[in-house]
């Protein structure tokens, strides 16, 4: 049995799709009868049979691709001399196809990419490894997920350091799933606060405002499945603060913003502030949230990319308040100036839900 190998199909072109067997195992060939049409990243290309003979077998089905000079087809036939082929590209011109048989010139695949299969790329592309770096201990060179999971392993052991624990941990691994499943977009606003009184509370005027965005636009106050594309609208908004400590980040949750009094929102506030500072907030407390803010201007910073983070479709950043001139009635005056930023997930929410959501959370901000 003698093995015609994919051909070069020149340009540059080292490997091709599998489009069409045109033929099957035991089948008789005449030559120049069409064997399988491939495909490369240019043109198809129809493959040709050089002489008579029987398929006795093929090599990878319709999708697989094939590197040059990797078995194509075996070939039985009283014919065993090579033949130079001709494949006719669809797409224009042709393709020498020379050197078929063993003997021809060597896979390329040796000069390409490692060899792997999807879920095995997916994993070094989690864990950060680079492919081209393994040796694949599977067949013909293929790199396995044991390959994968064992230059892992030695890599966290050269590395060093500390593992990450606790509120830590958590937070490293949501905003990985958060960086692998959602498209995030984000739009910024400012909001005039020169109506407000002296005696103010930022943290629950925005929690109020946020409320009132979303009766506005109740699509930014939604979980979002991704697998299912599935949405869900929550009718009252379970609001979650952003909380920095030295032990990490911590997300507790204001239960039904919209239905709250100010003073006992003021009050709730205080004391989700007090059990996180003291680490002794209920792990309940931390759960449920249907949007969340970053209150990050309480530290220092304008705008920023918060992340959100699945199932939430929305969060909202809030910076520093700065004195800042702005045009108010033809004259020039400083004025107070909150900065917002919305991330919103793109695969739920449209550009103009989340502009309109905005805009209805700087008019809430800025009436007296």
């Amino acid at each position: 049995m003698k093995y015609f190998k994919l051909p070069d199909l020149g340009e540059g072109l080292q490997e091709a799709e599998i489009v069409q067997w045109h033929v099957n195992v035991g089948d008789s060939v005449k030559a120049d009868q069409l064997l399988v049409s491939v495909e490369t990243a240019k043109a198809l290309v129809d493959i040709p049979a050089p002489h008579d003979g029987v398929v006795a077998k093929t090599f990878g089905k319709e999708g697989d691709i094939l590197h040059v000079g990797e078995p194509l087809l075996g070939y039985e036939g009283k014919d065993d001399d090579a033949g130079t082929v001709v494949g006719r590209l669809e797409g224009g011109g042709s393709a020498q196809a020379d050197s078929f048989f063993v003997g021809a010139a060597p896979s390329t695949r040796e000069h390409l990419a490692p060899r792997a299969t999807p879920a095995v790329r997916q994993l070094a592309r989690q864990l950060g490894l680079e492919l081209s770096n393994l040796a694949g201990t599977g067949p013909d060179g293929l790199v396995t997920r044991a390959d994968v999971e064992l230059a892992a392993q030695s890599a966290r052991e050269n590395f060093g350091g500390e593992k990450l624990r606790g509120v830590r941990r958590s937070m490293a691994i949501n905003m990985a799933r958060s960086h692998a499943e959602v498209v995030p977009v984000t739009i910024f606003g400012d909001a005039d606060l020169h109506r407000w009184p002296e005696a103010r509370d930022p943290l629950v005027r925005l929690t109020k405002a946020i409320a009132a965005a979303c009766e506005v636009e109740p699509i930014l106050n939604s979980w979002f499945d991704g697998r299912a594309l599935s949405i869900r609208q929550h009718q009252k908004l379970d609001l979650g603060i952003a909380v920095d400590t030295p032990d990490g980040l911590f997300v507790p949750v204001v239960r039904d913003v919209g239905g709250r009094a100010a003073d006992d929102l003021k009050e709730g506030l205080a004391r989700l502030r007090a059990d996180v500072k003291a680490r002794s907030i209920p792990p309940q407390e931390m759960m449920g949230a249907t949007i969340t803010l970053s209150n990050f201007g309480m530290l220092f910073g304008r705008y920023a990319n918060p992340v959100v983070v699945p199932p939430q479709v929305a969060i909202i950043g809030a910076g520093g308040i700065r004195e800042e001139p702005v045009a108010w009635q033809g004259k020039v005056e400083i004025h107070p100036v909150l900065p917002l930023s919305l991330t919103f997930d793109h695969r739920a929410v449209t550009g103009g839900e989340a502009a309109r959501f905005l805009k209805a959370l700087v008019e809430a901000l800025e009436a007296p």
